[in-house]
């Protein structure tokens, strides 16, 4: 666990207590990105997103690569090709309040799943930052969504 700057209105004097994923290659990547003010992978656009777990309640943290669409960071649920949603889409889509971090900087965002016509659109340009997300949707019968998550000016999960 690790503690994160207060996000909202709410926590302005308080810290919350965040929890980073028990996915032990994940947790890793998240020091990494910590220990290197957010570029844990040279040539690789990484970030950290926090959200609140669905069942929990509690504060979720996991590192994900991301390409830009505009002012929106895409985020791709991949989960490495598994049968099954990551937890943390299942999170956003429970409660789309979310707090990006994206380098040194933190900020509240609001996620939302792409549209067919937004999802079809930024495929190729996924894949094209990551080649490998295009054997994950060939390794798994479920659409991958695709998550576009927008800056706030308020907010963002506390």
């Amino acid at each position: 666990m690790t503690t994160a700057p207060p996000t909202g209105p709410a926590t302005a004097t308080a810290t919350a207590t965040v929890t980073d994923s028990p996915n032990a290659w994940v947790a890793a990547h998240i020091r990494r990105f910590e220990e290197t003010d957010g570029k844990p992978r040279p040539g690789i656009s990484d970030l950290l997103l926090t959200t609140r777990g669905r069942r929990s309640g509690l504060l979720r943290r996991t590192a994900l690569a991301y390409v830009r669409d505009g002012a929106a960071y895409v985020l791709t649920a991949t989960n490495a090709g598994a049968d099954r949603h990551p937890a943390w889409y299942l999170n956003l889509a429970a409660d789309p309040a979310v707090t990006l971090q994206v380098g040194a900087e933190t900020f509240p965002a609001t996620a939302r799943r792409a549209t067919p016509a937004e999802a079809e659109r930024l495929w190729p340009v996924v894949v094209a930052a990551m080649p490998s997300y295009a054997a994950y949707r060939e390794a798994t019968a479920r659409e991958i969504p695709l998550v576009l998550v927008a800056r706030t000016g308020r907010g963002g999960v506390t």
